[in-house]
């Protein structure tokens, strides 16, 4: 493109950003305006990008216009939720930033156990609406992650084995397509979109509405961790999978590895952690299943006790701080035998740093329960999901941080199952390719997603995301 043609382009755009800019309920940004540094930043410090502006949406009616104005203009578009993707996604060079993190009222039916949530809002929004009422929709472990994100990824968390992924009690959500129609969709209404966008990302639209069915919330949830020094993490990790054979689905465990911030007092040695969330009244036959494990496994501190369930939910907040840089890998297991606790343990012992860790989430349960192929989320069969994480400050230590994630998950590969969770994927350089999504999702998977995308948004307009490539690309 010559000079001429660059400037006219740039004339057009700068009038299209200016009709859009009347057409808002909330505010346009952009370079050189006093806002922008802050409209710009995304959780992930490793992605520093300078968009070409930034929606602030004041209500869903905003959606409709940005789309028109990336569409007319061909600027790449980035959609922002409550703003925690690891990946980046939220933002974009050159391109428009739909940001709808403003959009963030819960409204609660206690009778019918409903509840409706704006694209904006975030794990701890839907707590503190859900939990006066003696409710909890299944989310993530932290807190400040966007509900949104999280529910069109999946949604792991503390309820995952006693009742399911975010994903498996979405009841419906009102989605705004790339081909620009309002859609609802449900079981009974758009069902093919229905299963796309639980678990295909956002891949086919903005969704401007979700409505969640929760579950009734003990008065107080029975929580704990029991730690263990490094000369205990083979026999922890050994007891781990003799617990894990046969608990009752209303147990969840994590295990996690890493080194303390220096805040909690807990020294510079890295510990492993199994955490739990008993999801029953009965506390008494929750400490019976703990003693257990405990028996078999004593470790070298705990705490374990009645906790309420917002303070359980924001505990590990302080790790995951706003302008991080963060970088994750993850697989799926289901063997936890003296094999793969080697291969833990060999990429586990370099965690002497803080800033990185490793998470095993043990699946199984209500979510081992959802048939295979009933959301677009690639694998129910797995016993166990990792995760490999990285929070640093430190731009010198990108190289050295990611490479070691890679490593981890190179040593798990042998092991590894069909599927990657895209919500603990971070951001891969280089061209799109199918075989990305493929080995995100699976063949099968991939095939009814691509069609779901044909269908939805052939022109890629939703492309800042592990993306589904239309067979047009």
């Amino acid at each position: 493109m010559d000079t001429v043609e660059h400037g006219e382009r740039d004339t057009e755009i700068a009038r299209e950003l200016e009709k859009l800019r009347t057409r808002l309920t909330g505010e346009l940004v952009e370079p050189g305006d006093p806002e922008y540094d802050e409209a710009r930043r995304v959780w992930n410090g490793m992605v520093d990008v300078r968009p070409r502006a930034v929606v602030r949406a004041g209500s869903v009616a905003d959606i409709d216009p940005v789309l028109a104005a990336a569409q007319h203009t061909g600027l790449p578009l980035a959609v922002r939720g409550g703003g925690h993707n690891v990946a980046g996604h939220g933002t974009v060079a050159d391109g428009l930033v739909l940001d709808l993190a403003a959009l963030r009222r819960v409204e609660v039916d206690p009778g019918t156990r409903l509840v409706t949530v704006e694209p904006g809002a975030t794990l701890a929004d839907v707590d503190r609406a859900t939990t006066p009422h003696g409710l909890a929709v299944p989310v993530g472990v932290v807190s400040a992650t966007g509900i949104a994100g999280l529910t069109l990824g999946g949604g792991v968390g503390w309820l995952t084995r006693s009742n399911g992924l975010t994903l498996d009690n979405l009841v419906d959500a009102e989605v705004v397509t790339g081909t620009r129609e309002h859609l609802h969709a449900s079981a009974e209404h758009n069902p093919d979109l229905f299963w796309g966008i639980r678990g295909g990302g956002g891949n086919f639209g903005v969704v401007s509405s979700f409505t969640f069915r929760a579950r009734e919330l003990p008065p107080s949830v029975l929580g704990g961790n029991l730690l263990y020094g490094r000369d205990k993490w083979r026999t922890a990790l050994q007891a781990f999978a003799r617990w894990t054979a046969d608990l009752p689905d209303e147990m969840n465990g994590i295990i996690s590895i890493l080194r303390f911030p220096p805040g909690f007092g807990m020294g510079d040695e890295p510990w492993l952690i199994i955490g739990f969330a008993w999801m029953s009244p009965d506390h008494d036959e929750g400490l019976r299943l703990v003693e257990r494990l405990r028996a078999d496994a004593p470790p070298d501190e705990e705490e374990v006790g009645p906790v309420q369930w917002t303070e359980w939910q924001s505990a590990m907040d302080e790790l995951f701080p706003k302008g991080a840089r963060g970088y994750w890998k993850n697989a799926s297991f289901s063997r936890l035998d003296d094999e793969v606790v080697d291969a833990l343990l060999g990429f586990a012992s370099e965690i002497t740093w803080f800033g990185t860790g490793i998470d095993i989430h043990h699946m199984e349960g209500f979510f081992g329960r959802v048939p295979a192929g009933a959301t677009a989320f690639p694998n129910r069969s797995a016993r166990y999901w990792l995760n490999v994480y990285g929070y640093w400050q430190d731009a010198a230590e990108d190289a050295r941080l990611t490479a070691f994630a890679r490593r981890a998950h190179a040593a798990m590969e042998p092991f590894a199952e069909l599927g990657q969770y895209v919500n603990f994927l971070g951001a891969e350089h280089g061209p799109v390719t199918p075989e990305a999504a493929r080995q995100a999702y699976g063949e099968r998977t991939h095939l009814r997603l691509v069609e779901l995308k044909n269908r939805y948004d052939p022109g890629n307009l939703f492309r800042r995301n592990h993306n589904i490539l239309p067979s047009a690309a």
